[in-house]
Parts: C-alpha cells; sequence; structure tokens
C-alpha cells in the first residue's frame, strides 16, 4: 500500500468521523448554550442542570441520525474492505 492509498483511507476515515459526530457535537453544544443562557438570565447557578437536557437531547438526535450514521459508517468500511480486498 502507497502513502498516497494510506492518506486516502485515513482522510476518508476523518470525512466520516466528522459526519457521525458532528450532529452530535452540534446539538450538544446548543443545547447546552440554551441552558446557559437560561442559567445566566435567571441567575440559576445550579451546575449539574445543564447535563439532562443535553443527554436527552443526545440521545434523541442519537435515534433520530441513527440510520444516516450507520449508513456512512457501513460505506466506510465497504471501501475499506474492498481496498483489502484488491490489496491496496
Amino acid at each position: 500500500m502507497t502513502s498516497g492509498a494510506i492518506l486516502d483511507v485515513a482522510r476518508d476515515g476523518i470525512v466520516v468521523f466528522l459526519k457521525v459526530g458532528g450532529p452530535l457535537m452540534a446539538i450538544a453544544l446548543v443545547v447546552g448554550l440554551a441552558v446557559s443562557l437560561v442559567q445566566a438570565l435567571t441567575q440559576i447557578q445550579e451546575q449539574t442542570l445543564v447535563f439532562v437536557p443535553k443527554i436527552i437531547a443526545v440521545f434523541a438526535a442519537l435515534l433520530l441520525f441513527l440510520p444516516f450514521m450507520g449508513d456512512a459508517l457501513a460505506g466506510y468500511m465497504g471501501r475499506v474492505a474492498a481496498r483489502i480486498a484488491t490489496g491496496g
């Protein structure tokens, strides 16, 4: 396997990682920001308050995006397996 092929597989893996993890991280960021804004406006300084809405939102997003995530990971595995089968 040449260095160019290794870089292609690594680049593809990073892109798939961002496709799979990006939406969940973005939703966690938005929910955390919204709860922090509510905390700042109401002056409630409870540190654990942000975790429950964030966990619920990420779990709901995981259920929503799971088919897309599975397709992205299966496609990546198919491309890697095809490279292995062809020898490079």
